[in-house]
């Protein structure tokens, strides 16, 4: 594989687009110096988008992935899968020639900007969840078109309640803000970890934080994924369905109402 990609989503999850170099096509995808493209992790689904290159051609991007090594083991690589063009024998690299892209070229990388609004929509809204239902999280989903957490609980949940709950947090439009905290201070906090499913990455020194509230904290947890900026901005998410998946497990189900 090749260099670490900078990960430019991190810092500011509103970037629509920005200047790169492609850097390795491999067999796991088309590997960038610096993307906006978020890749799949934390139970958020991978960006989409295309790839244009300096004569204005575009590639279509179908999803994003973190890269692998050869034990399986995770990269600070990040892979732009190309949309199948439905020839099954096309690798990633006929992909790229096909569009005139090759290892060093400069592209634009431009993310389905429609697509991820709606995630971060989503995905700031399960954070307000967290605050509703004050129980670990043993499952996420987070695509364009629902969110769904599972908490680790027996006692039955109340739509209209969690729903209006989730109403009054977004009426008060509480900033959201990127944070981050050591592995030391994680170790003497250990609640800030909501999720049992998803743990947070360790061995840099530093944890990436999202902190919801200003005088009033709402939730703050490590997380990596992509949030608006304010709860406000969440608009008219709802729950839509509430499941028993086992008897300790309560699954809430989100969607849009617009």
């Amino acid at each position: 594989m090749a260099a670490m990609t900078q990960d430019l989503f991190r810092t500011d999850a509103t970037l629509r687009a920005c200047a790169a170099t492609i850097t390795a096509i491999t067999d796991q995808g088309i590997v960038l110096d610096r993307t906006v493209f978020y890749p799949q992790g934390g139970g958020q689904a991978g960006d989409s988008g295309v790839l244009v290159g300096t004569d204005g051609r575009e590639l279509a991007i179908a999803d994003t992935r973190k890269g692998k090594d050869a034990e399986g083991r995770f990269t600070s690589e990040i892979c732009h899968l190309p949309a199948s063009t439905g020839d099954s024998s096309l690798s990633f690299q006929d992909l790229c020639t096909q569009a005139g892209l090759a290892v060093g070229d400069a592209v634009t990388a431009r993310i389905d900007w429609a697509r991820r609004h709606r995630m971060m929509r989503f995905h700031t809204a399960t954070h307000l969840l967290c605050h509703l239902v004050p129980q670990l999280v043993n499952g996420c989903s987070i695509t364009p078109d629902y969110a769904r957490l599972d908490f680790a609980m027996s006692e039955p949940l109340d739509k209209d309640a969690l729903n209006a709950g989730i109403a009054a947090l977004v009426a008060a439009a509480h900033p959201v803000t990127v944070g981050q905290i050591t592995d030391a201070e994680l170790d003497a906090n250990p609640a800030l970890v909501k999720s049992m499913s998803v743990q947070p990455p360790r061995g840099s020194g530093t944890i990436r934080t999202i902190k919801i509230g200003a005088n009033a904290l709402i939730d703050l947890q490590p997380c990596g994924g992509t949030h608006v900026a304010n709860t406000a901005e969440i608009g008219a998410v709802v729950v839509t369905k509430i499941e028993k998946k086992a008897a300790n497990a309560r699954r809430v189900v989100l969607g849009f109402a617009d």
